[in-house]
């Protein structure tokens, strides 16, 4: 009805359209209008798969710096040497102690002035002990800050030292002394430690394992172990192995290559010591033989059971292991004889055999053996004076002669090293 009385509210004459509509047709008009706008594709103003796609590149891509990140922290935790080893609770005694170790709060880190024991009479067969370094020339260097030292070499980027400490209560420590004064303790608490030859690796005993790291600028990393018998410990390097003698008291060594699993069941039990390696990579060492006190030495194949191949059991030879190959193989450097005949000698490998035969090269040697080349070597006297042996001239009948090094006091024993 209209808002206004006597006006209709359909003001047209009659209706454009017919209103006479079926239920059914009105429902079927509206089907197919719902059908028509469903169909129709209409622009969206936001794209819901694109967010999500978006959405998840950004996700990836802070995952990926994350795990880069990561990585490079961990890679740097690793060339720092944040290791702890020999931490396992089945050891005895103190463990030892790498530099870099992540939980110091749980003991007290070790410091560059660990005390060493007086040093042992001056005997040739004593150890030097010291921290005086003299070279084949009769140069002397005084190492900074650190105890006395039972092992010299440098670093193999020439910048320093690696220095393996003399034994003490604490056990035995290694420091890199670099030649800007820095001092660093690499070991603490170690047992027995030997150095690589060209200083890139170096092995240590600690409680029932013996242990193999790299030494990577002033950092120990890639340490790994092999559980070892009571008495074992290591001796040398020979190449990428590491030798073992399985008890100073006895005859016996193997050959243990590093990551190759444990010691190896069968084992060496003839040989006393080992002086060094042939340019081929076998071995010249020490052998007992059936006749009490006797020895003899051979040449031996680099196996975990160091086959004799050669053998010549002319010379009368020392048994305190102090010997040393020359470069390229031809002489041994070596101590013989006992009591006032003890001396040392030269022997030509190259003639090792029934009947080897040896001469007197000069006094008994203590300490290390440096060949400058492959005719000259250079050793310490018991009195910690320098022995320089010439080849030539021992060969002819003149043993070398002990000197005094210059600027060392009366009675210090220096420690000899190759290099500066």
């Amino acid at each position: 009805m209209s808002e206004f009385p006597g006006r209709r509210d359909n003001l047209t004459d009659g209706p454009q359209r017919p209103y006479q509509v079926r239920p059914d047709e009105l429902e079927g008009a509206v089907r197919e209008t719902l059908s028509h706008q469903v169909a129709l594709a209409r622009p969206l103003s936001v794209d819901p798969a694109g967010q999500a796609i978006r959405r998840a590149n950004r996700i990836r891509r802070r995952r990926t710096g994350a795990g880069l990140a990561l990585a490079a922290v961990a890679t740097v935790l690793l060339s720092a040497g944040m290791a702890q080893l020999g931490a396992e609770t089945g050891r005895d005694g103190s463990p030892i102690v790498v530099i870099g170790d992540p939980g110091p709060t749980s003991r007290p880190l070790p410091t560059a002035s660990i005390p060493g024991p007086a040093p042992s009479p001056e005997t040739s067969t004593a150890p030097l002990v010291s921290e005086t370094l003299v070279n084949a020339d009769g140069r002397r260097l005084v190492l900074p800050d650190v105890g006395p030292a039972e092992r010299v070499q440098p670093l193999p980027s020439g910048g320093g030292w690696l220095v393996v400490g003399a034994p003490s209560a604490a056990g035995r420590a290694l420091w890199v002394v670099q030649n800007d004064g820095l001092v660093q303790v690499l070991l603490a608490g170690a047992g027995a430690i030997v150095l690589a030859p060209d200083s890139l690796q170096v092995a240590w005993r600690d409680g029932g394992d013996l242990l193999v790291a790299g030494v990577v600028g002033t950092q120990l990393i890639g340490a790994v172990s092999t559980p070892v018998p009571a008495a074992a410990e290591p001796v040398r390097f020979v190449a990428d192995s590491v030798l073992v003698r399985l008890d100073p008291a006895s005859a016996g060594h193997t050959l243990w290559r590093p990551g190759t699993g444990p010691l190896p069941d069968a084992l060496d039990q003839k040989s006393l010591n080992v002086f060094g390696r042939l340019p081929d990579g076998r071995l010249v060492g020490q052998v007992a033989t059936t006749e009490p006190g006797r020895t003899c030495l051979a040449v031996l194949a680099p196996t975990r059971q160091l086959d004799p191949v050669r053998s010549g059991c002319g010379p009368d030879l020392s048994q305190d292991g102090v010997g040393e190959v020359s470069p390229d193989g031809r002489w041994l450097l070596v101590n013989g004889g006992s009591g006032k005949a003890r001396r040392s000698l030269l022997v030509d490998l190259q003639r090792l055999g029934p009947g080897a035969t040896a001469v007197a090269a000069g006094p008994p040697i203590s300490g290390a053996i440096v060949w400058s080349d492959e005719t000259h070597a250079s050793y310490l006297d018991g009195a910690g004076e320098l022995v320089q042996v010439d080849v030539g001239q021992v060969r002819a009948g003149k043993p070398a002669s002990p000197a005094a090094v210059p600027g060392v006091p009366a009675g210090d024993r220096p420690i000899l090293v190759k290099g500066f």
